[in-house]
């Protein structure tokens, strides 16, 4: 199994049928695609940080207008949104604001934390020595990244680190509920990178996952990668108290 197997985001169910997009392919509506990820991002930012708040509507013409595209990226964001759990669809309102209770977002953490546990464990016995070297360049490149302080493209860096990690276990059954789960909590994830020095002690905990790794030390791995995910759960709680 490579990088080129896991698909970028999974809806709720998806037919056997129906083809799934990539992690490193181009699409053929690339532009799109692009603007409607960047669109979610941001409105999935307004919504952690508040200036969205809980069953505030989303109409889809004032979105349009507000970041000057057309209803259709506005559409597919909102569809990626609805899927995620932080917007509801709801009977002659459209799209109106949701927030997870504390015990659905610790439940959600909770299984993620398990989820990218197995894939670590899994990557130390079965990823194979050319995915351990691109392994080791990303997390090389999340360490210049984290001394630059730059939290928008260390996400997205931080996206394809554990991206790989899934790929190497092997299995792609795991990867692709670990995938479907972790877009449920990233835009969390996400905002937990603005807190003061979280790059550093990111890149920290990742460096403990990337040596279990290499060492195949599966138990170790999946410890580390536990510690991990618990710990961005608390740094989100502590960036949840400021906004």
């Amino acid at each position: 199994m490579s990088l080129d197997d896991l698909p970028t985001r999974l809806p709720q169910s998806v037919p056997e049928s129906e083809p799934v997009r990539r992690v490193d392919r181009a699409s053929p509506q690339a532009d799109k695609v692009t603007r409607a990820e960047e669109l979610r991002l941001q409105l999935a930012d307004e919504i952690v940080r508040g200036v969205l708040a809980p069953g505030s509507g989303l109409d889809e013409t004032d979105i349009a207008r507000r970041f000057s595209v057309s209803r259709t990226p506005v559409r597919e964001a909102l569809r990626q949104l609805v899927a995620s759990g932080l917007v509801e669809s709801r009977a002659h309102r459209g799209a109106v604001v949701a927030q997870p209770s504390i015990e659905r977002l610790t439940g959600m953490f909770e299984a993620m934390a398990e989820l990218e546990a197995l894939c670590a464990g899994l990557a130390a016995e079965r990823m194979p020595a050319t995915d351990r070297q691109k392994l080791e360049s990303i997390h090389e490149e999340l360490r210049v990244l984290s001394h630059a302080g730059n939290p928008e493209r260390f996400h997205e860096v931080n996206e394809r680190f554990h991206n790989a990690i899934y790929a190497g276990s092997q299995n792609g059954y795991i990867a692709e509920m670990t995938l479907a789960t972790r877009v449920r909590v990233q835009p969390f994830r996400r905002a937990q990178f603005r807190n003061l020095g979280r790059l550093a002690k990111s890149h920290a905990e990742h460096d403990r996952v990337v040596v279990a790794i290499m060492r195949g030390d599966k138990m170790g791995a999946a410890a580390a990668m536990r510690a991990h995910i618990e710990l961005v759960r608390d740094e989100y709680e502590l960036y949840a108290v400021t906004v």
